[in-house]
C-alpha cells in the first residue's frame, strides 16, 4: 500500500526490462507479482509529475499486466473504454519513459490514439464505444478468416450506458468471438458470498465446463425439449450465485464474478477462456485507486489530479470557477422554486451538484453514462409542468444531439441546459468542447447564450431558466474570467453590450473571449462587443457597428466553421457590408492537449496572435 506520491522517480527494476508486452510474456508467475509493485510505484510517481487520471489506472494494473501476458498483443487487439484506465498500458507498451510527455505538446495522448501506437486499436474518449468497436473487429476478423482474438475492457459506469446493451444484444445474436470484460469498481463482494463466487467463477471459466458446454450444446441442438430443459437449468444454476442471467440471455456466456485484484485468478480465467468460440463476458469486481490509500479512501476525489507541486488532490482554485457559480445558482433557485429538477449524466461533482443532491434529493436525478435519457427525461418533466436544468458537459452533448432536437426543440419545450467545459481542455480533442455553436444555432426554438464573467452567469442562468422554451448557457472549466459587477446585469433576448467604444475595428466576442478582445482593443482603439448571445444574435447592433467600422473582428473559442462568426457573416451578408470581416476561432484541425493556454495559443486566440492576425489581415486587405 503506498500513502504518498513520490517525487523521485522510484527504483523499478523489473519493469524498466520491459519495452513491449513480448518481455512480458518472458517472465514467470512469481516475477509478475513484483512487476505489479513496480507498475503501481511509477504510475503514481508519472501522474504525480504530469497530472491526469490517476484512479482507474491503479485499479486495473493486474488486468493490464494480465492481458498482455495472456493475448498475443498487438496481433490480439485490446479495445479499451473511455481510456482514463490505459496509463498501464501505455507504460507496458513502449511508452513508459514517454509518460513524462503527457499533456504537453506533441506528447503522447491521454486516451488511447491510433496514431500513437499500434497497441491502442482504437482511439477513445467517451464511454460506451469498446464493445461496439470490438465486435466490428471481431466481424471484420470472421470474414477474413484471421484467428487473432479481440477483447473490449469496459467499466461499470460505461456498462450504463444504451449504447453498450445495443452491441452487447447484437454480439449475441451474430455469435461473434470476442470476449467482453466488464471492470467493475463499484461492487464489492463481502466475505460470505466472496468465496463461492471465487469457486463458482472458477468452474464456469474451467475448461472442462466450457468444453461439456458446448459439447452438450451440439448433442442436445437436435432435441429441442432437452435442450431448453438444459439451458433452463444452467441458467437457474448461475442465477442462483452470479449475476449472469441477463448476458447469458442475451447470448454471451456470463464467467465471473471474480476479484479483479488477484492475478494469478486473472491469468487462469484468461487462459481458459480466449480460445473460447462465441462471445464470451467475464465479470472482475476491482478497487478504484487501489494500493494507493487516499484513492482507495477518495476514487471520485483522486479520479484525475494536477501535477504535486501545485494541486496534490483535486482543485484548490483561489477564485470560484464556473461551475461553483452555477451549482450556487440552482441550489438558491431550487430553494424558491419547487418546480425545479435537476438532471445530470454522471457529472454531479464536476458541475457542482453535490450541495444541490444533498438539499434536494427528491428533485436530484443522475442517470449515470445515459445522456439520451437524461434529455428526453427532461422533456418528459417538462410535459408535465417541471423545469427540468439538465447540466452537461459540452463534449457529452454531442452525445444527445437527436434528443435535443427531436425531443426538446421541435416541441419547444421549457428546459434549461447548463452547459459546462465549453472550449478547449488539456484532455484534448475527446472532451474539449469547441463545436457547440455551430451544432445549437442551427436548431430553430434554441436559445444560445456564453458568458463572459460571473455576473453573467448568474444573470443568464436566470434568463435562461426563465425563458418559456429551450435555452443553453454555454460556460468554460474553471476560473472566472472578467470582474462582473456589484449590481445585476440586465439580460434582453438577443441583446449584446458595447463594453468599449473606438474606431474603425469593432471586435464582437463571444463568452470567454470578451477579455482578449479588450486586451487587443487598447493598442487598436477598437470597439469592443460583449455579445452575449450566440442565437438570437443582436442583429440590430451588429447592423449599426457595420456602418460605423470599416473592419469587423469575431472572436470565439469555438469551431471557427459554422460558429458565432458564422452567424455574423450572414447577417453582414444579408446587409450587404462591404467591409472587412475577420473570424477567429478554434482552426479546423483538433487542437492536440495541453496546458489550456498553451492551447489557446495554438489555436492563435491569445491576445498576441489576435493581435498580429487583425494586423496582418488589415495591411494585406486594408485600402
Amino acid at each position: 500500500m503506498f500513502y504518498t506520491i513520490p517525487t523521485e522517480r522510484p527504483n523499478t527494476p523489473l519493469l524498466d526490462t520491459i519495452n513491449a508486452p513480448s518481455d512480458l510474456r518472458r517472465l514467470s508467475l512469481n516475477e509478475l507479482d513484483q512487476l505489479v509493485d513496480d507498475l503501481r510505484h511509477f504510475l503514481l510517481y508519472s501522474v504525480g509529475q504530469t497530472g491526469g487520471h490517476l484512479g482507474a489506472g491503479l485499479g486495473v494494473i493486474e488486468l493490464t499486466v494480465a492481458l498482455h501476458y495472456c493475448f498475443d498483443t498487438p496481433d490480439d487487439h485490446l479495445v479499451w473504454d473511455v481510456g482514463h484506465q490505459t496509463y498501464p498500458h501505455k507504460i507496458l507498451t513502449g511508452r513508459r519513459e514517454q509518460m513524462a510527455t503527457l499533456r504537453t505538446k506533441e506528447g503522447i495522448a491521454p486516451f488511447p490514439s491510433r496514431d500513437e501506437s499500434p497497441y491502442d486499436t482504437f482511439g477513445v474518449g467517451h464511454s460506451s464505444t469498446s464493445i461496439s468497436a470490438a465486435l466490428g473487429m471481431a466481424l471484420a476478423k470472421k470474414a477474413r478468416g484471421t484467428t487473432s482474438k479481440t477483447v473490449a475492457v469496459i467499466g461499470d459506469g460505461a456498462m450504463t450506458a444504451g449504447m453498450a446493451f445495443e452491441a452487447l444484444n447484437h454480439a449475441g445474436s451474430v455469435d461473434a468471438d470476442m470476449l467482453v470484460i466488464l471492470n467493475d469498481n463499484a461492487m464489492s463482494i463481502s466475505e460470505n458470498v466472496g468465496g463461492l463466487a471465487s469457486y463458482f467463477a472458477r468452474i464456469l471459466s474451467s475448461r472442462f465446463y466450457l468444453n461439456v458446454r458446448q459439447g452438450g450444446k451440439k448433442i442436445l441442438s437436435h432435441l429441442p425439449s432437452a435442450q431448453n430443459f438444459a439451458r433452463k437449468t444452467e441458467e437457474h444454476m448461475k442465477g442462483m450465485v452470479v449475476p449472469g442471467t441477463l448476458f447469458d440471455e442475451l447470448g454471451l456466456n456470463y464467467i465471473g464474478p471474480i476479484d479483479g485484484h488477484d492475478l494469478k485468478a486473472l491469468i487462469t480465467a484468461l487462459t481458459n477462456i480466449k480460445d473460447q468460440k462465441g462471445p464470451q463476458f467475464l465479470h472482475l469486481v476491482t478497487q478504484k485507486g487501489k494500493g494507493f490509500e487516499p484513492a482507495e479512501a477518495s476514487p471520485i476525489g483522486t479520479h484525475s489530479m494536477s501535477k504535486i507541486e501545485t494541486n496534490p488532490i483535486g482543485r484548490n482554485d483561489k477564485r470560484p470557477s464556473y461551475a461553483n457559480i452555477f451549482g450556487q445558482w440552482i441550489c438558491d433557485k431550487a430553494a424558491t422554486d419547487t418546480n425545479l429538477m435537476a438532471i445530470t449524466p454522471a457529472m454531479r461533482e464536476g458541475s457542482d451538484l453535490v450541495a444541490f443532491s444533498e438539499r434536494f434529493a427528491d428533485r436530484y436525478f443522475d442517470v449515470a453514462i445515459a445522456e439520451q435519457h437524461a434529455v428526453t427525461l427532461a422533456a418528459g418533466l417538462a410535459c408535465q409542468g417541471m423545469k427540468p436544468v439538465v447540466a452537461i458537459y459540452s463534449t457529452f452533448l454531442q452525445r444527445a444531439y437527436d434528443q435535443l432536437i427531436h425531443d426538446i426543440a421541435i416541441q419547444n419545450l421549457d428546459v434549461l441546459f447548463a452547459i459546462d467545459r465549453a472550449g478547449l481542455l488539456e484532455d484534448g480533442p475527446t472532451h474539449s468542447g469547441v463545436f457547440d455553436y455551430g451544432f445549437l444555432r442551427c436548431i430553430p426554438n434554441v436559445v444560445v447564450m456564453a458568458p463572459s464573467d460571473e455576473s453573467e452567469l448568474k444573470a443568464m442562468l436566470e434568463f435562461g431558466y426563465e425563458h418559456p422554451g429551450p435555452a443553453c448557457v454555454r460556460y468554460p472549466r474553471g476560473e472566472i474570467t472578467g470582474a462582473g459587477t456589484e449590481a445585476p446585469v440586465q439580460i434582453e433576448l438577443g441583446r449584446g453590450e458595447v463594453r468599449r467604444s473606438g474606431q474603425e475595428i469593432a471586435i464582437l466576442a463571444f463568452g470567454s473571449m470578451l477579455q482578449t478582445g479588450l486586451e487587443v482593443a487598447e493598442p487598436l482603439g477598437a470597439t469592443v462587443v460583449d455579445m452575449r448571445f450566440v442565437k438570437p444574435l443582436d442583429e440590430a447592433l451588429i447592423t449599426q457597428l457595420a456602418r460605423e467600422h470599416g473592419f469587423i473582428v469575431t472572436l470565439e473559442e469555438n469551431a471557427v466553421q459554422g460558429g458565432a462568426g458564422s452567424a455574423v457573416n450572414e447577417h453582414l451578408a444579408k446587409a450587404g457590408y462591404r467591409g472587412l470581416l475577420l473570424n477567429l476561432g478554434i482552426p479546423d484541425e483538433f487542437i492536440q492537449p495541453e496546458k489550456p493556454s498553451q492551447m489557446i495559443k495554438a489555436s492563435g486566440l491569445d491576445a498576441a496572435s489576435v493581435l498580429h492576425s487583425i494586423n496582418a489581415h488589415q495591411t494585406a486587405f486594408g485600402n
